[in-house]
């Protein structure tokens, strides 16, 4: 069966345990990163949450998994707010599908 992960500190993740997804609580973003392989590794999670402030903080293993379909790896806000990641992210994407940015700034 497969499952959606959540990676991040605990004010953060673990509200995701009431819509059914796995928590995972880590203190550093080495122990999300270590986290993150392995559940990347396990394949039961194609779908894996992790915190901007762990996801902002470990661009090489993010990289990692880039080019792959599985797992997709999605940056959360944490617990404090946005930190734009999400956005920036959605951003990169669009300009790299269609050569050009079409942000509009007012």
């Amino acid at each position: 069966m497969k499952k959606i992960a959540c990676i991040g500190d605990k004010d953060s993740v673990l509200c995701f345990m009431a819509i059914g997804c796995s928590v995972f609580i880590a203190e550093s973003a080495e122990e999300a990163a270590k986290t993150l392989r392995n559940l990347a590794a396990d394949e039961s999670y194609p779908i894996i949450f992790l915190t901007e402030k762990y996801y902002n903080a470990m661009p090489g293993v993010i990289d990692d998994y880039a080019e792959k379909a599985l797992p997709a790896i999605i940056s959360l806000p944490g617990s404090s707010g946005s930190e734009g990641t999400g956005l920036a992210n959605i951003k990169a994407l669009v300009e790299k599908a269609i050569g050009a940015d079409i942000t509009f700034n007012n």
